[in-house]
């Protein structure tokens, strides 16, 4: 028994010594790494290899759709093709599995994205697969200097090496996105662009929206898997949220078609077009088109709907209707023109039909005269032109407010320094609206005095769920007085249906209507028409214009208010902003209505209901 106690002892002795032996050699080395610069060099260049590194993983930017679910702009995943021919399945075995499918993917790279032959898709990857550099470049090879779609991916997945996996073939794809605009041109300016591969918005919705668009990259780390290098993912990213618009592609369509032609039939400089509805404020389409001097078709270049410049007459309503309101005038006072002009002090007024005549105020309006406007505000507001502008400001019109497009520009009403100015003012000069301006100028007159902010953003989504949603804004509650108001809308409604005054009516010639310009039997439009001389190199040009109409429709009980603007048509003389863009937003309005629209009669009247 004594015997065995000692055997055990002894045992546990060694072990014990064996024990504290290896626990002093690992001390010892333990020192003798950290003390020793070799050995200290030698494991601090084995740690940095184990490194993990941190890589971004970019999201996948939000979409752009119009109100209807139409993609507008979306990114669309596209691949770059590459083959790694160091990856140690292909060298095994003398090289069978290699030379069992080399000839099967270089047809089937060939025949999938038709770049090369497949003689030369061989001699590409036997040149790297045969390569002793120790250049990385030169043995993971891009297959395809440009990239692929989905479908050209998915085929490839089921060639017979590459359906083993990226260990057994050596191809891999880095995913890519392509912003895609599916209707092309159409609104392309508004929705916007991008720039570069990090699809950056550096213009239009793109921009605006950028930071929810674009959403938030992820994290990944590079590790060593089986043999083979890969990213694998620490933090997904959270891909960017979708951008739902007041837009409909069909309303685009329509407005776009309809300006082109004109814009061709008078070889236009530009031209821009605003639908808006009216109770609500959604802008419905919104299209710019610049003429190319290299081959004259026109294409998005710029913005110009949200660009001030001179109104021209479609700021003689706003005039107008701050001389009524104020009381200065009544709708029928009368104000004599003469055909040789008026002087008011030193500047000369003239207007494009002399004639020896009487306007009342409702008529002066509906003839667009630039005297009898300039003496109706002259005479109103004479050595006080501070309490013109302070009107215009109570109406809102010296306001800016949001469009959702990057670059607006604010308007510019100044209170004149002279005495002389005011009476230019009354007519579009000397003063600066962008168009989207002068459109919620004249929406607030179609909607009962309350002017609302054009928007173009109802809502931002996320996988089909309502993160924040934008209602009508209300800019002012009232623009004046419902008899002014009434005045007003009478005024606007001769500019269209006055065929002896009306700037907007018809054409005649020996007496008989030759064309009708806003006028249509289809849809009753009441609107204003404005032309300005282009001022550029200091001065006024006589046979330069900016022309523009702007209406609402039906005039009965209005839903859509439209704008058309035109610079500088080369149809002089028979430029007429009434027939140059009024019969432009004729055809919208008709065709607006026809889409979606149904008209019935009940008791003689015209009633308008949606489909």
């Amino acid at each position: 028994m004594a015997d065995k106690l000692r055997n055990t002892i002894a045992r546990f002795a060694i072990i014990f010594l064996l024990i504290m032996m290896g626990f002093v050699g690992v001390v010892s080395m333990i020192l003798y790494i950290q003390t020793s610069p070799t050995e200290k060099a030698k494991w601090s260049k084995i740690e940095a290899t184990q490194v993990q590194t941190n890589l971004p993983i970019a999201p996948t930017r939000g979409n752009i759709l119009d109100a209807n679910g139409n993609l507008l702009a979306s990114s669309l995943p596209q691949y770059v093709v590459y083959m790694d021919t160091r990856v140690e399945a292909l060298h095994l075995g003398g090289d069978t599995l290699y030379h069992r499918y080399i000839d099967s993917i270089a047809n089937g790279l060939s025949r999938i994205i038709q770049d090369k032959t497949p003689a030369e898709y061989k001699k590409m990857i036997n040149t790297a697969f045969y390569s002793k550099s120790k250049d990385v470049r030169k043995r993971d090879i891009r297959l395809h200097r440009g990239r692929i779609n989905y479908v050209q991916k998915q085929q490839l997945q089921q060639l017979p090496l590459i359906k083993r996996g990226v260990y057994k073939s050596g191809i891999h794809f880095d995913e890519k996105h392509k912003r895609k605009k599916p209707f092309g041109r159409l609104g392309s300016r508004t929705i916007g662009t991008i720039y570069g591969e990090d699809g950056v918005g550096n213009a239009g919705l793109e921009k605006s929206y950028e930071t929810r668009l674009h959403g938030k990259e992820g994290i990944s780390t590079r590790m060593r898997v089986a043999g083979y290098w890969t990213n694998v993912p620490v933090k997904e990213a959270k891909n960017g949220d979708d951008i739902v618009t007041t837009l409909d592609v069909n309303l685009m369509d329509i407005c776009e078609t309809t300006l082109e032609e004109k814009l061709q039939e008078v070889q236009g400089d530009w031209g821009c077009v605003l639908l808006m509805e009216t109770h609500t404020g959604q802008i419905k389409a919104i299209i710019n088109l610049d003429r190319n001097p290299a081959d004259g078709q026109y294409y998005e270049m710029m913005n110009h709907a949200v660009t001030r410049v001179e109104p021209g007459s479609t700021f003689k309503t706003i005039a107008m209707m701050a001389a009524l309101d104020d009381g200065k005038i009544t709708i029928n006072d009368t104000f004599y023109v003469h055909s040789n002009g008026w002087d008011y002090f030193s500047l000369h007024h003239s207007d494009s039909h002399p004639k020896d005549t009487c306007y009342t105020v409702r008529s002066a309006l509906a003839i667009s005269s630039n005297i009898a406007l300039a003496k109706m505000i002259t005479k109103s507001y004479d050595g006080k032109a501070d309490k013109f502008v302070n009107k215009l400001d109570k109406m809102g019109i010296t306001r800016s407010f949001e469009t959702d497009i990057p670059g607006s520009t604010p308007p510019r009403i100044d209170v004149p320094n002279d005495a002389v100015t005011i009476s230019k003012m009354a007519y579009g000069y000397s003063v600066e609206l962008s168009p989207m301006q002068i459109l919620a100028f004249y929406n607030g007159i179609a909607n009962n005095g309350k002017v609302i902010r054009p928007y173009l953003v109802s809502r931002i989504e996320h996988n089909g769920e309502t993160l924040e949603k934008f209602d009508t804004e209300v800019l002012q509650s009232s623009l004046c007085s419902r008899k002014t108001l009434e005045d007003v809308r009478n005024a606007l409604h001769d500019v269209v249906w006055d065929n002896k005054l009306g700037t907007a009516s018809v054409r005649q010639w020996g007496g008989r209507i030759v064309a009708y310009k806003a006028q249509s039997d289809l849809v009753h439009i009441a609107g204003k028409t404005g032309t300005a001389q282009l001022f550029h190199h200091g001065h006024y040009h006589n046979h330069e214009h900016r022309m523009t109409f702007v209406g609402y429709f039906p005039e009965e009980d209005p839903q859509y208010t439209c704008l058309c603007m035109i610079e500088n048509p080369k149809n002089y003389p028979l430029y007429d902003a009434g027939y140059d863009c009024g019969s432009v937003v004729r055809k919208i309005a008709e065709r607006t209505m026809a889409y979606g629209w149904v008209y019935e009669y009940n008791d003689g009247q015209m009633i308008f209901k949606k489909r």
